[in-house]
């Protein structure tokens, strides 16, 4: 049986975007910037996501250049991924303040554990 964390490591390979954008914006694709991202990204899911259990859904608005940009991990900065998920990433140190807040209150929660087993969080954008 596919896990939880299989299905999203599969989605996040396989994305890509080839439409058309107005001047001056562009895509920012943290798995083809890095290679180290795919990496951590797939040490995250593994760590807390090897299962196929029910979750809620949290859905936030465009991934930062300095979390989810970086990490490849939603609301989670170099910084928090290491402190509060023991995954160390090597080729990029980043703060970003929506990732204190919820670490802040995933802590909260009762830690990573605990929340990730109940929750899956991801950004859209448009």
């Amino acid at each position: 049986m596919v896990t939880f964390a299989q299905k999203v490591i599969t989605f996040n390979r396989q994305l890509h975007y080839s439409g058309k954008l107005p001047a001056d914006f562009n895509v920012i694709n943290p798995y083809l910037d890095n290679p180290e991202t795919l990496v951590v990204m797939q040490q995250f899911y593994n760590k807390y996501y090897n299962d196929n259990l029910k979750r809620k859904f949290i859905i936030g608005i465009n991934p930062s250049r300095h979390g989810a940009g970086v990490t490849g991990v939603p609301f989670t900065d170099t910084k928090r991924l290491y402190s509060a998920c023991g995954i160390k990433m090597q080729s990029a140190h980043t703060h970003e303040i929506s990732s204190v807040f919820m670490y802040d209150m995933i802590e909260a929660y009762g830690g990573p554990e605990t929340f990730y087993k109940q929750f899956y969080i991801n950004s859209l954008s448009r």
